[in-house]
């Protein structure tokens, strides 16, 4: 979790004190990222470990304040082991626009994430952002946040991590299509045949 958030911070993915990170562990609690603290230079003492409810268990500093959000997103999902929160800039300026990611563009998207749905806004810190999520987070690996940056899950931390690099990616790419003035989508049946067995 130390390394994920440093390299959160390393790539641009949050600044400051921004974004938040989330593991699953057997016993049933979570580890998170405390508040208020710069993910790019934590220590594996600052983590903090949360029961089903959002309770610190252990740790010395308050949990997130986007624990909810946590809790809520592996509730909803036993295949989740971990959640990543950033505020990457291109891919926040999507949900800033309310512009969800869901165009058919690039096949490395489309077979990884299938397409990135926008939440409707909630108060950051809040259990509505929790809430937020709630319809999308079935079928979604990536979910744009409105006005607020990105959530992405994974089977673990890497992977959460690596989808989130592929939100900015994605985003960052339609922006520079955008501005050459024309973005091409895959019809249906290329999308199709991204996933025909043994193409």
């Amino acid at each position: 979790m130390v390394v994920i958030g440093r390299r959160l911070y390393e790539r641009g993915l949050i600044v400051a004190a921004e974004g938040n990170i989330s593991v699953r562990l057997p016993n049933g609690r979570t580890l998170v990222t405390p508040a208020g603290f710069c993910k790019g230079r934590m220590t594996t003492r600052d983590l903090v470990v949360v029961d089903a409810d959002g309770r610190t268990v252990s740790g010395p500093w308050p949990p997130s304040s986007e624990v909810r959000m946590h809790l809520a997103a592996l509730a909803a999902r036993t295949d989740v082991n971990a959640c990543v929160h950033a505020h990457p800039p291109y891919a926040t300026a999507f949900a800033v626009a309310g512009i969800a990611l869901t165009e058919p563009v690039l096949p490395e998207v489309i077979v990884t994430l299938r397409s990135i749905p926008l939440a409707e806004y909630a108060t950051p810190g809040t259990g509505a952002v929790g809430v937020s999520i709630e319809r999308h987070i079935a079928g979604a690996d990536a979910i744009l946040l409105k006005n607020h940056g990105v959530l992405t899950l994974g089977v673990d931390l890497e992977t959460a991590f690596r989808r989130m690099e592929i939100v900015e990616r994605c985003a960052q790419v339609i922006c520079l299509a955008r501005g050459l003035g024309h973005v091409d989508h895959l019809s249906p049946s290329q999308v199709g045949e991204l996933f025909r067995p043994n193409r």
